[in-house]
């Protein structure tokens, strides 16, 4: 099993990995598709895009309909946002897609989508369908999508294979499929979760390329911590959610030095740095998926907390940081899910909280066991946890969810570092419970805000 660094970290823009940047990427593999089937545009044939699940119910507060119109339109979801905005205002003048051909396609932003909340799709509930309908309303091209979480995208067939556990790749020397293999090898090699994840990195690219993309990966998230810090006002969407991010470091950092600053203050300032991510997030600013949007905060707070408060830390441990993060991450991807609208919040906030207690254990000196054991007790603390966006928005609960989390980090590598790594329920077992929580929860709690605060919280 082998689910790259590179992969699970990607840069993007808010406010969701799985509605924003998955959609996106999901239209541009359409309009390649289209390139690569000779006679499929005709005259007066038009696009038409279904939304199924999760995208049906909560893509409107999530940006997805813009999300598919940028991907039509030829735009990656890392670029320039007002680039994006003006093209999808001209577009909506002509009302054509080129599709980098020479006939064109009618599409309507306004009248070219579909919303279907009742048909559930077989593989995942973040479903997307796209066709070129001609003139006497014959589909002369369909393609179905899945935005599995964290930006991953797989067609039918892809996800057909997926769920065979039909595997392709390169041959890679720690090709761990369960922490329990992963313990094993790294005790039979010597070699720690970082040095096992960088060496199967390496079978893709050079040393250089590792350290030079984990060192933009890092770059991009603690950029992502400043421009929130930063910024002030109101998020957009119609919540009215001020941003607190910002006034929050501000007074800390006034406090600083005070002999009477309270010892819990350092809860604060995890808390600042994780929601300024998600601040940033939720006003579609440039975020990292770590694993995804929803929970991009956790793990650059945690990196920034240890670097800014924590003695005798060391930035060259970053990039180590971010591939054992990766290695539990991808563990979990492999073996259950880190997508909300499939198993709830537990599968964002509580892969992004497992991944971060690891990454500080192992910043912090911590063995195999100790890391494991760390990323054990963060997502235990986190099972059942639900995925309820009010109105469909990436902010309440799930931007202060990302403080939460990154706290909760904290506190499961300190707990793992206090004892030697031998515990109860391994994560394996952890990661078990959480797939079987997730397909046990109820489709009103896995981001369709059709339950849990979505329905309790009077939007106004």
């Amino acid at each position: 099993m082998f689910v790259s660094v590179f992969d699970l970290f990607k840069i993007g823009v808010g406010p969701s990995s799985s509605h924003t940047m998955g959609p996106t990427l999901a239209a541009g593999r359409f309009v390649r598709l289209v390139q690569e089937t000779p006679g499929c545009l005709s005259q007066g044939c038009r696009m038409e895009v279904s939304l199924f699940g999760s995208l049906a119910h909560t893509g409107v507060g999530h940006g997805t309909l813009r999300a598919v119109t940028a991907g039509l339109l030829g735009f990656m979801p890392e670029q320039n946002p007002e680039e994006v905005s003006a093209a999808i205002g001209e577009l909506s003048q002509g009302c054509t897609l080129s599709c980098g051909m020479d006939a064109s396609v009618g599409f309507d932003p306004e009248t070219s989508f579909n919303l279907d909340k009742t048909t559930r799709k077989n593989h995942h509930p973040n479903a997307l369908a796209f066709s070129i309908v001609d003139g006497e309303g014959t589909v002369a091209l369909e393609e179905t999508y899945y935005s599995v979480g964290g930006g991953f995208v797989l067609c039918e067939k892809e996800m057909e294979a997926a769920s065979g556990r039909q595997e392709k790749g390169p041959e890679i020397p720690f090709a761990f499929h369960s922490a329990g293999e992963m313990l094993a090898m790294g005790e039979a090699s010597g070699k720690s979760i970082a040095e096992m994840k960088r060496a199967n990195e390496e079978t893709l690219c050079s040393a250089s390329e590792i350290e030079a993309r984990l060192a933009d990966i890092w770059a991009a998230m603690d950029a992502c911590i400043a421009r929130g810090l930063a910024a002030r006002g109101e998020l957009p969407g119609g919540l009215k959610v001020k941003r607190r991010a910002g006034g929050m470091f501000e007074a800390l950092s006034a406090e600083r030095g005070r002999n009477a600053v309270p010892l819990h203050s350092a809860i604060d300032w995890i808390s600042a740095y994780a929601m300024a991510v998600n601040e940033e997030n939720a006003a579609g600013g440039q975020v990292v998926t770590a694993p995804t949007n929803g929970a991009a905060g956790v793990l650059p707070a945690v990196i920034r907390y240890y670097l800014e408060h924590m003695p005798d830390a060391d930035k060259r441990n970053v990039p180590d940081m971010l591939l054992c993060a990766a290695a539990i991450g991808g563990l979990i991807k492999y073996n259950a899910s880190i997508s909300g609208a499939e198993v709830g919040c537990q599968g964002e906030v509580g892969s992004a909280s497992a991944m971060a207690a690891a990454a500080l254990c192992l910043a912090m000196g911590g063995s195999n066991a100790q890391i494991e054991n760390a990323a054990e007790i963060a997502l235990e603390h986190h099972l059942g946890m639900t995925c309820d966006p009010v109105a469909g928005l990436v902010q309440i609960p799930c931007i202060e969810r990302n403080g939460m989390g990154a706290v909760k980090a904290v506190a499961a590598a300190s707990l793992a570092m206090h004892g030697d790594g031998s515990h109860k329920v391994s994560l394996d077992q952890c990661i078990e419970t959480m797939r079987a929580t997730g397909a046990d929860m109820d489709e009103r709690y896995k981001e369709t805000s059709l339950g849990g605060l979505s329905v309790s919280v009077v939007e106004c």
